[in-house]
């Protein structure tokens, strides 16, 4: 007798079931497919936390760091390391009454993203912070240079794992990341605390109100540039600017005993004094800055550099904040004299020298 053909899927006369059956395995594999278009590259960050979380993990990291301090203590008026594992006598010199920054070349040059906080904004935040450390400190302090305050966003090239690129793909990386600019907005930021660690660098502390959050931008960068180093720099949810970096013990009243001087408590009392000044202070970021530094630390030491764009937001997210692109590049080397020079423009084309 002849086996019985099961019923095909084409048959003309179909019982519910049987259609429910055929119709499964097409939805199935159509929700699978949706699935893998949704699906971020391989070696990004994770899918883009939604701000609420982004901002208490930025908070609760925030907190963290507010507690080293206390955790810690003072370890940088023993000499302590820089993240890079410099001392600070290998970092900083003192010359005719000025912290001066010991250079380092940087073989090869590290190449940094960052964003940049126009010094409309650094002004107000480096004034308040001089105001009250200064005193105490005069040749025992390194502040940063308020023309080129940042935020480390992404490496292509770091310290932890040099990545040697030639000039073209040097170009690429940099034609990448303008692509990444095209579809971001410019961050308005409010100042959520200034803390300082127990390296001795004094940080403030961003929170975002609105744009594009750098979680995302980071995430974007990473899709963008595949060879960059896979561990970076930084928490993905940070935003922070550094400020000053203090270099040996507090210059004290006469009636001041430097043996009985409780340093945490000291070093809270100053930090509290400059919260009190710029807490909730709120600025606009519109700049992203590709940076080949030549030397070591060079953003921060004000060392040899290449500023190889300015880079454009030109997504009108917000009404009046679009932007030209343009075509910049300049070397700073000098001391800590120069730190109260207002005018970017002339930053950026000028070569100081001590």
């Amino acid at each position: 007798m002849a086996a019985t053909k099961p019923p095909s899927c084409s048959t003309r006369l179909r019982s519910p079931a049987t259609t429910a059956a055929c119709f499964l395995p097409a939805s199935l594999l159509l929700f699978l497919l949706l699935l893998l278009l949704r699906r971020p590259p391989m070696g990004s960050f994770p899918p883009t936390i939604p701000g609420g979380s982004v901002s208490s993990r930025r908070a609760e990291l925030y907190g963290r760091m507010a507690r080293d301090l206390d955790e810690r203590g003072a370890a940088f008026l023993d000499g302590g390391e820089t993240s890079q594992s410099l001392t600070l006598s290998e970092l900083f010199d003192t010359r005719d009454g000025a912290v001066v920054p010991r250079l380092k070349a940087a073989n090869p040059p590290v190449r940094a993203n960052v964003l940049y906080l126009d010094p409309e904004f650094a002004s107000v935040i480096s004034k308040a912070v001089k105001e009250v450390f200064l005193p105490y400190f005069n040749q025992a302090i390194w502040f940063q240079n308020m023309s080129i305050y940042h935020f480390s966003m992404f490496h292509t090239s770091h310290h932890l794992e040099p990545i040697v690129a030639t000039e073209d793909e040097i170009e690429a990386e940099v034609d990448a990341v303008k692509r990444v600019t095209d579809d971001v907005c410019p961050l308005k930021i409010i100042l959520d605390q200034v803390v300082l660690t127990s390296t001795g660098v004094l940080l403030g502390l961003w929170q975002v109100e609105s744009g594009t959050d750098p979680a995302d931008i980071r995430s974007r960068l990473r899709e963008a540039l595949p060879r960059a180093p896979q561990k970076q720099l930084y928490d993905p949810v940070m935003l922070h600017t550094s400020l000053a970096r203090i270099l040996g013990h507090p210059k004290l009243p006469q009636e001041g005993n430097a043996q009985s001087l409780d340093h945490v408590k000291f070093f809270h009392d100053l930090v509290a004094q400059v919260n009190s000044k710029i807490r909730g202070f709120q600025a606009t970021v519109k700049e992203l800055w590709f940076v080949e530094e030549y030397d070591v630390l060079a953003l921060a030491l004000n060392g040899k550099m290449k500023h190889s764009q300015n880079l454009e937001y030109v997504n009108p997210c917000q009404p009046g904040l679009t932007m030209v692109v343009k075509k910049r590049t300049f070397t700073i080397v000098g001391s800590q004299k120069q730190h109260d020079a207002h005018d970017l423009n002339q930053v950026n084309k000028t070569s100081y020298e001590n």
